[in-house]
Formats: C-alpha cells, sequence, structure tokens
C-alpha cells in the first residue's frame, strides 16, 4: 500500500506539471477558440534562460527566474500580436493550430541555437534530500511544484472572477462580436491572452526544471502532453485542465510502476482515444460553449492558382526532363541523397495532400503510417528474408487495416478533436516503435536492412535509387491527378469547403473520407518502406511525431490542393541543411520561420506564387478554383 501511495504522489506531482500548462492551452482557447502549441515551448525558453542567468551569469535565483518570466512574458506578447491574432483574421482553425506548430518549431529552434542540443540540469530549489510525510518521501521540490499550482489557481480564479480585465476576457471567450459591441478591444484581449498564458507556462518550466533534463525540444514533449491533458478534462474549462493534468500524471506513473515504461505513453494515448470517442469535449465542460460544426465565417478563405491546361503540360514535360537530366550534374553524394530522401518524402506528401489539401481533413499522424510500412518491410527482410517488393506490400496492407481502424474514431471528429485524434495516432505508433523492442529494435533502431531490388535489379546505390523513386513519382503523379479530376476529387473539394453543405447535397461523406484517408495511408508506407531500404536503418525519430509535422511544414511552404506543390517544400527543406552545411543548426529555426510566414503572407504556397507568375508572364489570366484551398472545419 505505501508503495501504492508513494507512486500516486509522483503522479500527483507530475500532473500538477500537466496541469499548469494545460491552463495555459485553456486559457488561449477560451478567448481565440484556438489551441497554442508554442505552451511548452515558453516552458523550456524560462527554464533556460533561468538556468543561464543563475548559473553562468551568478545571479540568485529569484533575480534570474523574476527577470525570465518577465522576458518570455514580452515574447509571448510579441508572438500574439506578431503573428497569432493577425492570423485569427486570415486563417482557419485548423490552420491556425498548425501555424502555432511552426511558431513551436521557430522557438525550439532559436533555443538550439543559442543553447545547443546538450541537455541541461538545474540545480533544486532547496537541496537533494526528500522529506518524509507519513511515511512517504516527497522531494522538496515537488513541495514547489504543487504551491506554484496552487497559488497559479488561486490568482487566475481571481483575476477573471473578480477584476474588470478578467470580466473582458471571459466576454471575448464566450461572444467575441457582442464584447466588441460592448467597447472591448477583442485583439488585445487575445494578446494579453497569450502574453498571459506564456507567463504561466515561464513559471512552470522555472519550477519544473530541477525535476527533470532540459533542452531545447523538450517543450514539445510539453506541450503534447498539456494537450492531452487538457483534451481529456475539457479543453474550454479550467477545473478540466487541472483535473486532466492530475488524471494524465497518475495514470503514468502507475503505468510506468506495474506496466513498463517503454508503454505508459501508449496507455495514456489509449485513455485520450478513449474520452475523444466517448465524450470528445472533455470530462468536464464548460458552462458556454462555442459550436464547432459550422464555419467559421470571419476567416478569409484563400484560392488555389491553377495553370492553364496547356501551360500546365509544357511546364511538366520541361520538369521531368530536368529530372531525369539531373543526375549527370550532381556529383553522387551527399545532394544526390538529399534528392532521393525528398522524393521519398514527397510519395508520403501526395497522399496527405489528398487529405489535408483537397478533403480538408487534418492529419497530424502522417508518420505513424510511414512507421507501420518502414517497419513491417525491414522486419519481414532481416527476419525472414522477403523480398522487398512483398515487404513493402505488406507494409501498404497493414497501414490500410491501421487507417480503417483509425477511421472509426475519426470519421466522428473534426477540427480540433480530428487533429488531437491523429496526433494521438502519430504517438501510440512512436511508443509502440520504442515499446516493441524485439520487432523495431527500440531506441537503437532496426538494423542490417538490405537494400531494394526487384529481382535482378537492386537499386542500392542513390542515382539507381533516385530513378526508382522518380518512375513512381510520375506513376502516381498520373494516377492521382486523374483520380482528383474525377466526381470522387470534385466530391473531396466540396467536402473540404463546408461538408454539411456536400452531405446536403448527397455525398456520401463517410464514404469519401475513408477513401482518403486510405490513400494517404498506403502512399505514407510505401514511403516509409523505400526509407527504410535506403538508409539500410530505421529508428523512432526517423518516422516519428516531429515527422509528422515536418511534413505538415514541406505541405504548406509547397502548396496545399495542388499535388505537385509540396515538391518544392520537401526539396526546400531537405537541400537547405545539406547545401548550408555551416548554418545546419538553423534548419529548425528557418524550418518553423517559413512555415509562419507562408500561413501569414504566401497561403498558396511556393507553388502558387510560381504559378501566378507563370500566368502573369503568358499575359493570361490566373485560373482561380471554386473552392477554397484550405478549410478545415
Amino acid at each position: 500500500m505505501t508503495e501504492f501511495i508513494q507512486i500516486t504522489v509522483g503522479g500527483v506531482l507530475v500532473g500538477a506539471i500537466y496541469a499548469l500548462i494545460a491552463l495555459g492551452f485553456s486559457l488561449v482557447y477560451r478567448v481565440t477558440n484556438v489551441i497554442n502549441l508554442t505552451q511548452g515551448a515558453f516552458c523550456i525558453l524560462g527554464a533556460l534562460s533561468t538556468y543561464m542567468l543563475e548559473v553562468e551569469f551568478g545571479w540568485g535565483l529569484p533575480a534570474a527566474a523574476g527577470a525570465s518570466i518577465v522576458a518570455i512574458t514580452l515574447i509571448g506578447m510579441l508572438v500574439g500580436a506578431g503573428a497569432f491574432v493577425p492570423g485569427l483574421s486570415r486563417l482557419s482553425n485548423a490552420n491556425m493550430l498548425m501555424m502555432t506548430a511552426g511558431m513551436l518549431t521557430l522557438l525550439e529552434g532559436l533555443m538550439l541555437v543559442v543553447w545547443g542540443s546538450q541537455p541541461y540540469a538545474p540545480p533544486p530549489f532547496m537541496g537533494m534530500e526528500p522529506v518524509h510525510v507519513f511515511g512517504v518521501l516527497v522531494p522538496t521540490q515537488g513541495f514547489w511544484i504543487i504551491g506554484t499550482t496552487c497559488a497559479i489557481i488561486t490568482v487566475l480564479w481571481y483575476l477573471l472572477a473578480r477584476t474588470t480585465f478578467g470580466k473582458a476576457l471571459r466576454a471575448c471567450a464566450e461572444n467575441p462580436a457582442a464584447a466588441t459591441l460592448m467597447g472591448i478591444n477583442v485583439s488585445r484581449m487575445q494578446v494579453f491572452s497569450i502574453a498571459l498564458a506564456a507567463m504561466i507556462g515561464a513559471i512552470a518550466g522555472v519550477v519544473t526544471a530541477p525535476t527533470t533534463s532540459i533542452q531545447f525540444d523538450t517543450g514539445r514533449l510539453f506541450t503534447i502532453s498539456g494537450f492531452i491533458a487538457v483534451a481529456i478534462g475539457g479543453i474550454s474549462s479550467f477545473p478540466g485542465a487541472i483535473a486532466g493534468g492530475l488524471l494524465l500524471g497518475i495514470v503514468t506513473q502507475l503505468a510506468t510502476a506495474y506496466v513498463s515504461s517503454l508503454f505508459s505513453g501508449a496507455i495514456a494515448l489509449g485513455l485520450l482515444l478513449v474520452v475523444l470517442i466517448w465524450r470528445p469535449n472533455g470530462l468536464i465542460r464548460a458552462g458556454t460553449q462555442r459550436r464547432q460544426d459550422v464555419r467559421d465565417e470571419p476567416r478569409v478563405w484563400k484560392h488555389v492558382t491553377r495553370l492553364q491546361p496547356r501551360v500546365r503540360t509544357v511546364m511538366a514535360m520541361i520538369g521531368l526532363a530536368l529530372a531525369i537530366a539531373l543526375p549527370l550534374f550532381v556529383p553522387e553524394g551527399g545532394i544526390m541523397s538529399s534528392l532521393v530522401i525528398a522524393g521519398i518524402l514527397f510519395i508520403a506528401l501526395m497522399g496527405l495532400d489528398v487529405v489535408m489539401g483537397y478533403a480538408g481533413q487534418v492529419n497530424l499522424g502522417q508518420a505513424g503510417f510511414m512507421a507501420i510500412g518502414g517497419y513491417t518491410a525491414g522486419y519481414l527482410a532481416t527476419q525472414y528474408d522477403v523480398a522487398p517488393v512483398w515487404g513493402t506490400l505488406a507494409g501498404m496492407a497493414l497501414s490500410l487495416v491501421a487507417a480503417l481502424a483509425l477511421s472509426l474514431i475519426t470519421l466522428r471528429l473534426r477540427g480540433l478533436y480530428l487533429a488531437l485524434a491523429t496526433l494521438a495516432f502519430g504517438l501510440l505508433m512512436d511508443s509502440c516503435a520504442v515499446g516493441l523492442a524485439d520487432i523495431t529494435g527500440g531506441p537503437s533502431g532496426l538494423v542490417g536492412i538490405p537494400s531494394f531490388a526487384i529481382g535482378p535489379f537492386d537499386f542500392g546505390s542513390p542515382v539507381a535509387m533516385y530513378y526508382l523513386v522518380l518512375g513512381l513519382l510520375v506513376a502516381l503523379m498520373l494516377l492521382l491527378g486523374g483520380l482528383i479530376r474525377s466526381s470522387f476529387g470534385r466530391a473531396l473539394q466540396a467536402i473540404r469547403t463546408d461538408q454539411m453543405a456536400a452531405a446536403a447535397l448527397g455525398i456520401n461523406v463517410v464514404r469519401c473520407k475513408l477513401i482518403a484517408l486510405s490513400i494517404s495511408a498506403i502512399l505514407a508506407s510505401l514511403a516509409g518502406s523505400l526509407y527504410a531500404f535506403f538508409f539500410h536503418f530505421l529508428s523512432p525519430d526517423m518516422v516519428g511525431t516531429s515527422r509528422s509535422l515536418e511534413l505538415v511544414a514541406m505541405l504548406v511552404i509547397g502548396g496545399e490542393g495542388t499535388l505537385v506543390g509540396a515538391l518544392f517544400g520537401a526539396v526546400l527543406l531537405t537541400l537547405l541543411p545539406t547545401v548550408f552545411q555551416p548554418l545546419a543548426q538553423w534548419k529548425t529555426f528557418a524550418s518553423g520561420g517559413l512555415l509562419v510566414l507562408s500561413f501569414l503572407y504566401m497561403p498558396e504556397g511556393i507553388f502558387g506564387s510560381f504559378a501566378r507568375w507563370v500566368a502573369a508572364r503568358f499575359n493570361k489570366p490566373a485560373k482561380i478554383s471554386t473552392s477554397p484551398v484550405v478549410s478545415h472545419v
């Protein structure tokens, strides 16, 4: 019994941390109706800046922590005024979610440049010796965590319930239009909500840092944990955020103690999926709910620029000729390998474009299907000498089954909850890749994977693999292009524009979404298999959640709803670190910055801007599609 209590106490301490992060999520969501994924980055920024001021510059802890919290609050205000609030009037809620993922990547890149990739271990506030409380050992830092959590909850309650500023925030949360009519500056309140959430995140990071090792990308783990906690408890409810954080912390600690630390994350994600099926709005609902089943009318929907058919054909022929001749001018080395990787990722991106660009369904777990395909093909090849072709087909079949199973959950969900479900799927695949060590090799990865071969033809060299990938891309482009121009493609675009109207017109929405997700899963599985055969190795980091977010960035930067646009994003983000090796550590920063700038100032992506330029050069008006590029609702 003492052991159980000890584990539960540890779960409460971890849950208090999750609750603090979840409170920041809930605060911003209530005011803006958007999830802010930068919350975890604010935590790590607060922790690292406090460590730097205290350890490297010799400041006292109170001064270092106070200066860091103030600085992070100002950074949150700049993020809100410079990117977040301007995006609210231009982007759909789901695109806002993905833009905040870009801001998270941007801040991670900034921390990588400033503090490097090494981990830091800040000292505890009051020594290392734990305190005995009724036979239970409690770390001294735990008292700071619990005390800080209680203090923030109390102050936040008083601010929202008893002050004029808090009442203005609540008014913006309940009805922004009515708040504007009452003379409240809604945009200013939205910026203040971001700054207040950043301050809460910085405080959480300062008191949490001594309990764990922190580095530049730890904020992503905090973001995911807080996101899951607030989704379980209730995203619009402060009590729900607190309850969700505590429940998640206790469940993960009990799972670590009595099952395995390798599967504790999978169990927590299973809990999340159950909640999404049973109560999509969370265990504790807020008193006032905004509607999620209609379009957000104030959003400005952008349109995709299409090239004229004759121009498109000419450009395609020129591009194909250049692609065929490219190996003659590129030495077989780093750049050629990067081109192969970009081509493989483009296969997964075409599937992602079918789901996101054409069907308008958010998918933050595309790399999970890559993991299924890569590990299946690699395991069959290394353990049973199965030919790569058959292993690849087996991975595609297994990914199709996984997509059908995921559809049982996601077909009922939209917008934020759909994004959360697909993110949970990707995280679940991460946990399986680490936990199923006998199949995947665990954290060390699966080694000894042979080269891809078809009968006597071996594609072991980068040039041979390049031409194989190029042939697959041409075939897939022709196949998907015909599919998109068919009645099925038009149905997908109708669903993307307005799902309710599409259903009223007689379109089988469920079947179309199911087919789109299946196509996306099969192509991602194919890409994962080729990825494994090309590297002769596959690890969880190569096909993890970070890869899913990178794929989203490539798609948005290149151009959604175009099939070919994602190639520009894949080539750009893959070749930049190779071409500019001295600036490789800036890749994360550049990737996040490009994603944010693309959403705000180039919503059509690189391909859309290129198409407009080509149309202007030929003195012909650009053909504008009648349906928006993205309206992920």
